[in-house]
């Protein structure tokens, strides 16, 4: 296939675009053409000779099913053609002249890098080849930690929490210069991070670890940081979610929350973050699910709220990127209106990209004939359009849309990156508790550890699990440690140095979580607990002979913990959020 020039699509003046196959000049990447890239006014033109369907086309971004844009598997072209009419993500591309693909791991898009930069390449492809040809902005959600949909051999960092544990935004802005790296040379060039909720409550259901802390200056510092990380990679950041989701109780993938913050609440609590990201020139900006009555008494949730999204987004905040919703999909901000109004209501309200419809078609049905009736403007709607090109500008797909097999050989998974994401892990690791000085333990005879406790599937269904990454890396560093499943950990607890329990969202009251650690407690062996996600694990559990906060299972923080407990690190991480009856925020103990 000839490849298209992104950039003609703008001007013809713009030149010449590599086909997939050419290989980069070396020290060259994504965006880095020379001074080819398409200003506003070449833009606007652009917008001009779209046709409506091709701008309604713009604003949508979209899952797609399958490893490759024109071979998928039988069943994801099944899973396509019930979804949209179409078997190949290519042709989804060509029917509906979206705007944008977000990448999934469910979705089977995310098998390795070498596929993934394939996909990306048969996608761009796909819509270089359309009348309009306008490259797409290939999106996904990397927010290392306990959210990320690719992994190995790609780097595994930290996630937000830990480094809000680190306090540093240095390593912040690293730990994001390299993620945004590597997505790039797989052709993602936006990653919906970071997350810019303070999370003030512990019964937080989908946030907790995923937000840098309860501090909303030193969230914000951390935000401002790797803003600057991704998008110095090349990658668009996008703060989420707005106006903030860190005190809601209820996940608003199944249910909409409610946040019951005062207006003075919002802006010094919720505020500080987006504004911070704003300031470091965030490209965009994620709306929440959420109804916040005091900063809009409709009802509607914040995705749908004009005083929320133009009020205070746009006119306060004076945010001039693009906003992007969260997922359509989500029951947040499908209770009180129907799949076909959702998104026209987003425009409404100031929206500018709409993320993963759940039905494709119908929703820019309801586009259309918002416009054609009148309740849309097409001027409305090409706002919106020039604010994405603008974005896929800066980004340089109009320089450069393709990615290469050697960028995902050069770039992603080496080893400086593998090497930095151990550095920033190990800053993380924070020591609660220890009055009978266990920790660091003398690995110097090889002592004998049962490790224990709650297994958590990876985020990315490629390490773990946790017990059986610690047992080896304290292993390696000494010990003799044995992974075990609880049923069988307290029977075989007597003999043992220590057991390691590895807890997970314990909930209030009893729990098999809280059992099992009473039961070892009671062998008389030396019990460590070790709270793998969110840091409010030991104000539910007996107090134990040690206890430590991780804020993360994969590998990389499994190995940092390791280090820590026997000596091969000090112990430097502080908590970024408090612990209700236990530990202040701040609170970790050195060695």
């Amino acid at each position: 296939m000839v490849a298209v020039t992104a950039a003609g699509a703008a001007s013809a003046a713009v030149g010449p675009h590599r086909t997939p196959d050419d290989s980069r000049p070396p020290g060259s990447g994504p965006g880095s053409g020379p001074g080819r890239r398409p200003g506003r006014a070449r833009l606007r033109a652009l917008v001009d000779r779209m046709s409506l369907d091709e701008k309604i086309g713009q604003l949508f971004v979209s899952r797609a099913y399958g490893h490759s844009a024109t071979d998928p598997d039988p069943a994801d072209a099944e899973q396509n053609l019930a979804a949209f009419g179409v078997r190949t993500a290519a042709e989804l591309v060509s029917r509906y002249h979206l705007g944008g693909i977000i990448y999934f791991a469910w979705a089977h898009n995310t098998r390795d890098p070498q596929q993934i930069s394939a996909l990306s390449v048969g996608l761009q492809q796909a819509a270089l080849t359309t009348a309009a040809r306008i490259p797409l902005l290939l999106s996904t959600d990397q927010e290392h930690g306990a959210v990320a949909r690719i992994g190995r051999p790609a780097t595994l960092l930290p996630g937000a929490m830990a480094l809000g544990a680190a306090g540093s935004t240095a390593h912040a802005r690293r730990a994001a210069r390299i993620a945004g790296a590597e997505l790039a040379a797989l052709g993602i060039r936006q990653d919906y991070a970071p997350v810019a909720d303070v999370n003030v409550n512990p019964a937080n259901p989908v946030i907790g670890v995923r937000s840098f802390g309860s501090d909303p200056r030193a969230v914000a510092e951390l935000v401002a940081a790797q803003v600057r990380g991704y998008q110095g990679a090349g990658v668009a950041a996008t703060a989420k979610h707005f106006p903030g989701h860190g005190d809601t109780e209820t996940d608003s993938h199944v249910g909409l929350p409610v946040m019951r913050h005062s207006r003075a609440d919002w802006e010094e609590l919720d505020e500080p973050p987006f504004r911070a990201a704003v300031e470091a020139g965030v490209d965009a900006i994620m709306t929440a699910h959420i109804v916040f009555p005091a900063l809009d008494p409709s009802g509607d949730p914040a995705t749908l709220s004009r005083p929320i999204v133009t009020g205070l987004l746009r006119e306060r905040l004076g945010f001039e990127g693009v906003v992007v919703t969260d997922a359509l999909d989500m029951a947040g901000v499908r209770q009180k209106y129907g799949n076909d109004r959702v998104p026209v209501l987003a425009l409404l309200a100031g929206c500018d990209q709409l993320l993963n419809a759940p039905d494709l078609a119908l929703a820019q049905r309801s586009v259309r004939a918002a416009v054609e009736s009148g309740e849309l403007t097409e001027a409305r709607v090409e706002e919106s359009v020039l604010r994405i090109l603008e974005l896929k500008a800066r980004r340089g797909l109009f320089d450069e849309a393709y990615t290469t097999g050697r960028e995902v050989d050069t770039v992603v998974g080496v080893q400086e990156h593998l090497d930095a994401a151990d550095t920033i892990a190990a800053a993380t690791t924070t020591l609660l508790a220890d009055p009978r000085g266990l920790v660091p333990i003398d690995a110097t005879d090889g002592p004998r550890l049962l490790v224990t406790g709650t297994d958590p599937v990876s985020p990315t269904g490629s390490t773990g699990p946790p017990t059986v990454v610690l047992a080896r890396e304290l292993t390696a560093l000494g010990c003799r440690a044995t992974a075990m499943a609880p049923t069988r950990a307290v029977a075989a607890a007597a003999g043992h140095a220590a057991v390691l329990v590895c807890t997970y969202n314990v909930p209030e009251g009893e729990s098999p979580q809280r059992t099992l650690v009473a039961d070892l407690i009671a062998t008389g062996v030396p019990v460590i607990t070790l709270a793998v996600r969110n840091p409010y694990d030991p104000a539910r559990l007996p107090v134990c002979a040690a206890e430590l906060a991780t804020y993360g299972w994969t590998d990389v923080e499994m190995r940092a913990a390791a280090r820590v407990l026997t000596g091969a690190a000090r112990p430097v991480g502080r908590l970024p959020v408090p612990v209700p009856g236990r530990y202040p925020l701040g609170h970790g103990l050195t060695r």
